[in-house]
């Protein structure tokens, strides 16, 4: 017996409006585990890299080692890094937490430690004739002139991330991954494609909102008309 001629599922198509409708509540999990896992592996990367940046900063003999094992461990293949972090983590959610912070550590610590040295000399020494003080020069003057390079980094960890959940499919946490890899298991057209395209969405909205903080944060950037 043939399909019925507007049944997409039964004929298996790519594009398939009747999957939207009967597993939107499917998709719409997969969607949220997939930010969730995101936002909370680049959040901890963050809050982990800025220290190294400025520890890579303010003593150059650290700068050395902090740029070498940042780039060693984004040298690791995904399924090493998993298979490395499974002793630790079982198979959790954590594993792929894990792995992402230890990936964005490399473009995070580079781009923030690159912002930092970037800050003129003159504009140290003006804000110490001032009075400021190492913390308060951090915090007021250095960092903020480190944002758009930071920022440049975390919107390229932040894509990458959205890149990197689904290969956590394999421990069943991967978000949209989880779907990609069980469509492809099953040939699943309409699921592949679909999961598919929400990622590359996802990481569109993701680097035009950041994109959008950065702009707010840095208003001075902006060229002002003549």
């Amino acid at each position: 017996m043939t399909a019925p001629p507007d049944d997409c599922l039964a004929r298996n198509e790519w594009i398939c409006g009747a999957y939207l409708t009967s597993r939107g509540h499917i998709l719409w999990d997969a969607v949220v585990q997939h930010l969730q896992l995101t936002a909370v592996s680049v959040a901890i990367g963050l809050l982990i890299a800025v220290p190294l940046a400025v520890a890579a900063r303010r003593w150059r003999w650290a700068g050395g080692p902090v740029l070498g094992i940042t780039t060693i461990l984004y040298t690791i293949p995904s399924l090493a890094m998993f298979s490395l972090l499974l002793p630790v983590y079982g198979l959790s959610a954590s594993i792929v937490v894990a792995g992402l912070v230890l990936y964005s550590l490399t473009l995070l610590v580079r781009n923030i430690l690159a912002g930092l040295r970037a800050v003129p000399e003159d504009t140290r020494q003006a804000a110490r004739g001032m009075g400021y003080g190492p913390v308060r020069l951090l915090l007021a003057v250095e960092l903020p002139l480190a944002v758009p390079a930071a920022m440049a980094g975390l919107r390229i960890a932040t894509v990458s991330a959205v890149s990197l959940v689904t290969v956590g499919a394999i421990v069943g946490y991967g978000g949209l991954g989880n779907l990609i890899y069980s469509g492809m298991n099953t040939y699943f057209k309409a699921q592949v494609l679909t999961a598919s395209v929400l990622c590359v969405v996802i990481a569109v909205a993701a680097d035009l909102l950041l994109l959008g903080i950065q702009r707010l944060l840095t208003p001075w950037t902006r060229a002002v008309p003549s």
